[in-house]
């Protein structure tokens, strides 16, 4: 298969993650600029006013290390996101963002929940078990790639590992990336790497690889096809000229 079909870089590919990288930047140094706290904006489980949150909460964090440790992760699986599921990204982000936000909203301690670290386990989860999924090489090694680097933050959605983190939120993510996962389709990627001797249609008689096999398979050279060589030809063709002859003498004055 000409992965070009599936798998192209295009300016959207790292355009989307930018902007949201410096969305996110742009709302910390306003708040920390103009000493303003946004953090009522984020997600208050179970209560009318923290529905907000499911739409802000994202783009909100506390401090320098709480937004320096979401920026990195956050644009690199947005842009393998992109780049490799081109057709659904904008559904899995716009959509993760809400999903994850209500059963955070719904399952939620009381206290206020922020940052893009739910959008980040929304996309590790998405990416890993869609990979897997497809049993296509390309994408289950993608898959591995994401468990490589971040599958240490499966910790993170328990509990009693830190009790100053959203480990709702974590889960949320979790549980939305799976959900994405078995919802949205993409192309059978299998299907289409098939090679032709793999097809129901395919004829051993008529493959020219398959000709070179005897009848015990054993390897023969085929036939060279007879050329017909075109000699050139020999005929001779006679011009003829015609003068007139002028009768006449020439006379002197």
């Amino acid at each position: 298969m000409n992965d070009y079909h599936h798998f192209k870089f295009t300016p959207s590919v790292w355009i989307v993650p930018s902007f949201l990288l410096i969305l996110i930047w742009a709302i910390f140094f306003f708040e920390h600029s103009f000493n303003v706290d946004l953090s009522t904006h984020g997600i208050l489980p179970r209560t009318f006013q923290g529905l907000q949150g499911v739409f802000f909460s994202p783009f909100l964090h506390g401090d320098l290390n709480h937004i320096a440790n979401n920026s990195i992760p956050l644009f690199i699986l947005t842009t393998a996101l992109i780049y490799f599921y081109r057709d659904i990204s904008l559904k899995v982000l716009c959509y993760g963002i809400l999903l994850s936000g209500i059963i955070t909203w719904v399952i939620g301690r009381n206290s206020f929940h922020i940052g893009a670290s739910s959008l980040i386990y929304v996309l590790v989860s998405f990416i890993f078990f869609k990979g897997m999924m497809t049993q296509y090489y390309r994408l289950m090694a993608l898959s591995l790639a994401v468990v490589m680097l971040y599958g240490g933050m499966i910790w993170y959605i328990f509990p009693e590992v830190d009790k100053r983190i959203s480990w709702e939120g974590h889960l949320a993510g979790l549980l939305t990336g799976f959900i994405f996962a078995t919802y949205f389709k993409t192309p059978d990627y299998v299907k289409s790497t098939q090679f032709p001797w793999e097809k129901p249609d395919f004829n051993p008689e008529e493959d020219a690889f398959m000709k070179h096999f005897d009848e015990d398979g054993n390897f023969v050279n085929t036939p060279k096809e007879e050329e017909i060589v075109e000699t050139p030809s020999t005929e001779i063709k006679y011009v003829y000229e015609y003068k007139e002859y002028n009768n006449s003498t020439p006379t002197n004055e």
